[in-house]
């Protein structure tokens, strides 16, 4: 299947049915006086989160949602009928934003988890409502309101204990198939990961947790450059980032000055996302000397000293079970922290909202890159559009072409 991660789609919620206008005729009834109902309130459209979903694609071909509309009343004062609502499953993890606003809807995070993101019009009310003492026959009734109409984007973040960021090639897909059952492309040039994976580490325990493997950053990954900056967002919800480096880059680049770079991007790109815990992981520690491997670590405590550093080899699982254990100790401890306190909880809420602001700052910012260099590109000249160059010698003129 296709991985998505981001649609637009547009809701549109149902119309309430119009009040009717009716009056009482029966045989043997003389003036019967109003009797006419109320229309039905119009369907609500309702986002529903399934963990059954792992992709957004599904929006790509059916991008417009719409509820049922509320049927009118009619006479002896009965209610039309309400509309349905339309339920719409999307992935557990997915964040919705209105796209005229920019305002964040909510978060579903939890299977079944509900959310109203466009509400039905209320009912019109029949005229049997209108009767007064000096009104007996009153011919007023209300129309049905409409119902919500918005664009919205929907956002997926991957829900993951432990996020890994590096350069392409670092060791990110062979770790995760080495700690989980995942099984992501690993091959020995960059950019085999094209999409983010996820891997569970001791599935069935409680200390159970998951990864979440990303495309590898580059340098200028945050004004848009590679794969990785589209799939940052994927981090937002992770506990503990593990930043692997590898020890002898097939490019003979300085292991330290490669993680200088990642660390700079990921400034760049959202200064909330780099506050988070980052450990740092030196891997394929299996090719290089023991004394070289000394000098790196010793290079890496000092520029980081604040952080865990990890010396592990995927290919001779060196280091793994040490790297394993302490992540479960961690995120085991991690997750007792926020049950318990709500102080923490409430801080990580508004961190995790920072992020996302950041992120859809980035979105906006690429997608306003790509119109630009869209609308710099020459136009063809169509049939008929000739000049004389001869009469334009003394000239100089200037063409803007501006896209829609």
């Amino acid at each position: 299947m296709q991985f998505i991660d981001e649609a637009t789609i547009r809701v549109e919620a149902g119309k309430g049915g119009h009040g009717a206008l009716s009056f009482r005729r029966e045989k043997y009834v003389a003036r019967g006086g109003p009797d006419g109902g109320d229309g039905g309130d119009g369907g609500d459209v309702v986002l529903v989160a399934d963990v059954g979903l792992n992709t957004l694609v599904d929006f790509r071909y059916q991008p417009l949602y719409r509820a049922r509309n509320g049927q009118p009343g009619s006479g002896r004062q009965k209610t039309g009928a309400g509309g349905d609502d339309m339920r719409v499953k999307v992935p557990v993890g997915t964040s919705i934003i209105d796209e005229e606003t920019l305002e964040s809807i909510g978060d579903l995070v939890k299977h079944g988890e509900e959310l109203v993101v466009a509400r039905g019009g209320h009912r019109g009310i029949g005229n049997a409502h209108f009767k007064t003492s000096t009104n007996r026959a009153p011919r007023r009734t209300t129309p049905g309101d409409p119902g919500e109409h918005r664009v919205l984007r929907l956002q997926l973040k991957l829900l993951a204990d432990v996020g890994l960021l590096g350069l392409p090639n670092a060791g990110k897909s062979t770790l995760i198939s080495a700690v989980s059952a995942a099984r992501p492309k690993v091959a020995d040039y960059p950019f085999t990961t094209l999409v983010p994976n996820l891997g569970v580490v001791g599935a069935g325990g409680d200390g159970a947790f998951v990864i979440a493997d990303i495309p590898g950053l580059i340098e200028g990954a945050a004004e848009g450059a590679g794969l990785g900056v589209q799939f940052l967002r994927h981090l937002a919800r992770t506990r503990i980032l593990l930043h692997l480096v590898d020890v002898m880059p097939p490019d003979s680049s300085d292991p330290l000055a490669n993680a200088e770079v990642i660390e700079g991007e990921l400034m760049r790109y959202s200064r909330s996302l780099a506050e988070k815990p980052i450990w740092m992981l030196l891997t394929k520690t299996d090719i290089i000397s023991a004394e070289d491997l000394a000098e790196l670590e010793q290079r890496f405590q000092a520029r980081f000293p604040d952080r865990p550093l990890f010396l592990i080899s995927s290919a001779t699982r060196a280091g793994l079970d040490e790297l394993v254990n302490t992540l479960r100790t961690a995120v085991t401890e991690f997750r007792s922290a926020v049950e318990s306190d709500e102080k923490l909880a409430e801080q990580l809420a508004l961190q995790e909202q920072a992020i996302s602001e950041d992120v859809l700052t980035s979105a906006l910012t690429r997608r306003a890159q790509k119109k630009d260099a869209f609308a710099a590109i020459p136009k063809p000249a169509t049939e008929g559009d000739q000049s004389d160059d001869s009469d334009d010698d003394d000239h100089d003129v200037e063409v803007v072409y501006v896209d829609g």
